[in-house]
């Protein structure tokens, strides 16, 4: 009952905070003291919105761009999936595997993935492979870290007890390890999915022809305010729903393992 309590006036706080904004935001746009075209008001930008689902925008619906965007997100991050988490755990377990990956993350990871986009452009071209792939290199690295720390950080006296219940390495590493390093690689997930996200859109602002951030970019060309803001306010919402759902299959898996422990 507590922890519902919690939930709730979290709810009502956040619903509030929301509310409060849209009420300044309303007010400061209603009296003029902002231009329009600097901050249209939330009148003007559900006008915008709604216009957009009926006519899309240069040549494309809305949801054409939103899953444009969406597409190159979803088969990067996949592809980061299937081969980080391996690689990490991997990694994490063995330490002749971590010694042939971990300079190479060392050298990726703190590289801003618009960095070297112009390179990849070069070898892959405009197109969405380009796309992809810089996408793939951003979710790569923090998957593969977080995996790497969850195999480290697992407690030595559950897998000395598996031992002695006379578990091989490779039924430590499915039964022991990989459940106890599942909470850190979740962790790994939700910040790889929102570095992904957050260059896929700049990456269309460097160079594409449909999503939402190249969206927001072309009509910021024609001081088209509202339409940037519909992209914009999109882009969040969508960032929030799937940090969310991450969050729910975390909870369904580590908290069920959690209950079943």
């Amino acid at each position: 009952m507590r922890i519902i309590r919690q939930f709730k006036e979290r709810y009502w706080i956040s619903i509030i905070t929301v509310a409060v904004i849209l009420l300044a935001w309303s007010l400061v746009t209603a009296n003029h003291q902002v231009s329009q075209l600097i901050i249209p008001s939330p009148k003007q930008i559900w006008v915008c919105f709604m216009q957009l689902i009926q006519n899309g925008y240069k040549g494309n619906s809305l949801w054409a761009h939103m899953w444009a965007s969406l597409r190159r997100l979803f088969i990067a991050f996949a592809i980061a999936v299937v081969t980080a988490i391996p690689v990490g755990l991997l990694s994490g377990y063995s330490v002749k595997v971590r010694a042939v990956f971990e300079p190479i993350i060392a050298f990726i990871r703190p590289l801003p993935p618009l960095g070297y986009y112009t390179i990849i452009i070069l070898w892959m071209g405009t197109g969405d492979t380009s796309k992809i792939f810089l996408l793939f290199l951003g979710a790569f690295a923090p998957i593969f870290v977080s995996c790497v720390s969850g195999v480290t950080r697992v407690n030595q006296d559950y897998i000395n007890h598996a031992r002695t219940l006379g578990a091989n390495q490779g039924q430590i590493f499915v039964h022991v390890i990989l459940p106890a390093s599942l909470p850190e690689v979740f962790v790994g997930l939700r910040n790889a999915m929102s570095i992904a996200y957050a260059t896929s859109v700049a990456a269309e602002m460097v160079a594409a022809v449909s999503g939402i951030g190249w969206m927001v970019l072309d009509a910021s060309k024609y001081l088209r305010s509202d339409v940037v803001f519909v992209g914009i306010i999109l882009m969040g919402i969508t960032g929030i729903i799937l940090d969310k759902i991450l969050l729910l299959l975390e909870h369904q898996i580590v908290g069920g393992r959690e209950r079943h422990a």
